[in-house]
């Protein structure tokens, strides 16, 4: 009899809330319900509060800088783990698999920036604009890919992803070159010497995820404080975690452990609350002459041009 319980305990069908869970679609859902409520909030009589709560410092940094420049640090570390394991040993471990997202992601960079400068050609003030359609908001993107949960598979999956952090790492990196005001040496320095430190216990067969996660942390300060943007640390962490396989120890690689460890996190935290802090658009003020300006034009028609 304590078998037949055992058996239809674990036959039991779960729950609706625990299959959203457990589903591919479940972050995506959270992410998009939240960035909903946010656009709501933005044009409520609570929009004041939203706002400043957003703006409020704490610690160094406001309340949205700690959401888009460490709590997406952590997702940028769970999307290049993905990308670092396909690229080893996955759907994109072969040259021609890997040219094929990278060149749509150069498209998706250089098209979207000719559209904008376009409509902004003979506009000096608004030309310097031109970056701003060139990123695709990968949280937002593989948000929206996750909806389709298991109905396309696995290869396109990979390629979309890769495509979008590509596109993403490309657009990070124009503002680096383009739009930072200064860049600290020292703090570069530090950022080189901590990633040197972390290649060295990959390279020694380092497989304890602690020394890795410590080093990471000190990569993000130092990164934030060069002038580049802080989420890179968590590509540079992800492209340090070792993916080698020790059977003799029968425990599973440190990229698929921490890939696993921080997978729900991010999908049901991480993503939600960036989604909530930057989805809030006020559309007070907006006029007939605003969406006809220059920039909205530019900006609009360089994002069709990429979703092309």
């Amino acid at each position: 009899m304590g078998a037949i319980s055992r058996m239809q305990l674990i036959s039991k069908p779960k729950s609706t809330f625990r299959r959203l869970l457990t589903s591919e679609a479940g972050g995506g859902i959270a992410l998009m319900a939240t960035a909903t409520v946010a656009l709501i909030v933005a044009n409520s009589p609570w929009a004041s509060v939203y706002f400043a709560t957003l703006q409020s410092h704490a610690v160094g940094l406001t309340v949205l800088e700690w959401i888009n420049d460490a709590l997406m640090a952590v997702f940028f570390l769970m999307v290049g783990l993905e990308i670092k394991r396909e690229f080893i040993e996955g759907q994109l471990a072969t040259w021609p698999r890997r040219m094929l997202p990278a060149m749509a992601a150069l498209g998706g960079m250089v098209a979207p920036a000719l559209t904008y400068v376009a409509f902004n050609l003979f506009s000096a003030q608004t030309l310097r604009g031109w970056a701003i359609p060139t990123a695709t908001d990968i949280a937002f993107a593989l948000g929206a890919l996750a909806l389709l949960g298991s109905r396309i598979p696995a290869s396109l999956k990979v390629f979309l992803t890769a495509l979008a952090i590509l596109d993403d790492l490309g657009a990070i990196s124009i503002i680096a070159i383009f739009y930072t005001d200064h860049l600290a040496p020292m703090w570069l320095a530090a950022v080189v010497a901590t990633f040197g430190l972390l290649m060295t216990l990959n390279y020694r067969g380092v497989t304890n995820l602690a020394p890795y996660l410590l080093l990471g942390a000190f990569l993000w300060f130092f990164m934030l404080k060069s002038g580049v943007h802080a989420t890179l640390a968590g590509v540079a962490l992800a492209f340090s975690v070792p993916l080698k396989r020790l059977p003799s120890t029968g425990q599973l690689p440190s990229l698929l452990r921490l890939e696993h460890a921080i997978q729900w996190p991010v999908s049901y935290l991480i993503m939600p609350v960036f989604g909530f802090a930057n989805a809030g658009v006020s559309f007070a003020g907006l006029n007939w002459a605003t969406i006809t300006a220059p920039v909205t034009l530019g900006v609009a028609a360089g994002c069709f041009s990429a979703s092309r």
